[in-house]
This record gives structure tokens, C-alpha cells and sequence, in this order.
């Protein structure tokens, strides 16, 4: 069968729905670093299922602490036995990877007191991961792409402070420093709401779970709703937060299938979806829930 050729309107139809696609094309994004058993950074990475691989966490600083990094039985910060992940760091952003640390988490002993705790903050956290680290920083040589809040706990004053002050070190230093936060869906989030209304941060992961007035399961409008709130704060892209499997929470968890069926269509035309993230890498080696997603975030 002879083949016909498009006219300009149908090839520029066309091309305008290739582009559509391409702008609302997602990532994924997966916590990495508090389970035993979970593949090694460089395993991640080389999967080519994740565009952000986010380092959790440092769950001490702040209030006059020495800040310590905790990757579980990965490795000993202690013992500068964490400096051995320089390599698979490097590793993923040769493959275009953005690797970020993420601060605070769900247990922990951190804050902030002042804004000058926070310029303090702000300095570590320049000097031993994001500007050119020496090799006796907690994770050697590296310089990570930027920071994640992952506060959910404590005092939500200063951390506009410790945003501002993370930005503008990097400006000083000729270097991007992303900034990235995953609040809890209900709106707005109560420790990470000041800091996001700074109009910083270039990522906002919200964890529709382990809440079950905004998650999906709580019924379609009152999911909708959630997301449109967040949909609002001044943040370059808004990713949907799920569990990568039902162990992996409480509640919240969303079937591949769904997902890719019911949720995602009602969020994909929106300009500022991200894509998703995931917690975490463990629960997402267990199931293949990214592979599974894919084709279709």
C-alpha cells in the first residue's frame, strides 16, 4: 500500500501532540539508603528507572550538634566508612542522575533555633556535600546536586533561613543547588510549608500517604483537591509521593495498575507535574513497582 504524506496541518497536529507529551513526560524519584538489602547506588542508578536517587538521611543537626549522616548498614559514618560511596555517587550523575541529601526524616534529633543555626546549617551542609567536598567529607569527594527537606518533626521556624542560605551559597559558589521537599499531603504541610512558600525549592515530592484524608483512597475529589492545594505553592514541579509497595506504609499504597489507569491521567495534564517518587529503593526491589510505572509517568 502506497504510503500518503501529511498535509502541514496534520504534521503540525502531530508534532504539537509529540511535544504535549514530551512537557508532561515525568520522573521518578526514590529514597535510598535506610534498608538493609537494597541494591548499591551504582545498581540504581544503572537501572535507568530513576531521573532523582535521594539520600536518606541526615537525621542530626541543627542546635549546636555535630550533624551525622545515617545510611543504615550501607556503611559506618563513624568510621569514614560512608566515603566509599563517592564512587557510585559519581557513578549516577555521569548517567544524568541527580543525587540529593534529604535532612531530617521521621526519627531523628534536629532544628533549627535562630536563623544564624540555620546560616551554621547552611555552611556544613555546603562544605561536606554540595561544594567541592574534600576527600574526608562524610561521603568523600563528591559534590551532591542539592538538599531534600524531609522535616516532620519539631519546630517548623527557620527553615525558609536554611533554604534561602543553601541558595545563595550556591550562587556565591557557581553552582545550582536544588532544592527539593516532601511534605505531607494534607495542606498546608506543618513543617515544610514556610520553606516552600519561599518560592525555592525546584521539587516538591508530597507523601499522599500514611494520610488518609488526601490520599487516593479517600475518594477521588478529596485526592483532587489535595493535589490542586499543592498544585499552588510557588515550586517548580509537584510530584506524586506513593509507597512502593503496601509494606512500605502504613496506608496509601496504589496498585501499578491503578496508577497508571485512574490516577495518573488525572494529574499528568497539569504543568507543574514532576512525576512520581517513591519510597523507597528497598520496597521498590521487591515489587519492580517503577519498571511496572515507567512507560507511563
Amino acid at each position: 500500500m502506497a504510503s500518503r504524506s501529511l498535509t502541514p496541518f496534520q504534521l503540525t497536529a502531530t508534532l504539537f501532540v509529540a511535544l504535549l507529551a514530551t512537557c508532561h513526560a515525568g520522573s521518578i524519584a526514590v529514597y535510598w539508603g535506610q534498608n538493609d538489602g537494597e541494591a548499591s547506588l551504582a545498581e540504581t542508578c544503572a537501572s535507568g528507572n530513576y531521573e532523582f536517587v535521594i539520600l536518606a538521611f541526615l537525621p542530626k543537626f541543627g542546635k549546636g550538634q555535630t550533624p551525622q549522616l545515617d545510611l543504615a548498614s550501607h556503611c559506618d559514618p563513624s568510621s569514614g566508612g560512608c566515603r566509599g560511596q563517592s564512587k557510585d555517587i559519581k557513578a549516577c550523575q555521569s548517567r544524568g542522575v541527580k543525587v540529593l541529601l534529604s535532612i531530617g526524616g521521621g526519627d531523628g534529633s534536629y532544628g533549627l533555633s535562630s536563623p544564624g543555626d540555620a546560616r551554621q546549617v547552611a555552611l556544613y551542609l555546603w562544605n561536606n556535600y554540595l561544594g567541592s567536598a574534600s576527600s574526608s567529607g562524610p561521603l568523600g569527594d563528591v559534590a551532591l546536586d542539592g538538599i531534600d527537606f524531609d522535616i516532620e518533626q519539631g519546630s517548623a521556624k527557620f527553615w525558609n533561613d536554611l533554604a534561602t542560605d543553601l541558595k545563595n551559597l550556591g550562587k556565591n559558589g557557581g553552582k545550582t543547588v536544588l532544592l527539593s521537599a516532601a511534605p505531607q499531603c494534607p495542606f498546608p504541610d506543618e513543617w515544610d510549608g514556610g520553606a516552600i512558600s519561599t518560592g525555592l525549592f525546584d521539587y516538591v515530592w508530597v507523601q499522599f500517604y500514611n494520610n488518609e484524608e488526601c490520599q487516593f483512597s479517600a475518594g477521588q475529589g478529596d485526592f483532587m483537591d489535595a493535589w490542586k492545594k499543592w498544585e499552588s505553592v510557588p515550586a517548580g514541579k509537584i510530584f506524586l509521593g506513593l509507597p512502593a509497595s503496601k509494606d512500605a506504609a502504613a496506608t496509601g499504597f496504589v496498585p501499578a495498575g491503578e496508577l497508571t489507569s485512574r490516577v495518573l491521567p488525572l494529574i499528568k495534564g497539569s504543568p507543574k507535574y514532576g512525576g512520581v517518587m517513591l519510597w523507597s529503593k528497598f520496597y521498590d526491589d521487591r515489587t519492580g513497582y517503577s519498571s511496572a510505572i515507567k512507560s507511563n509517568v
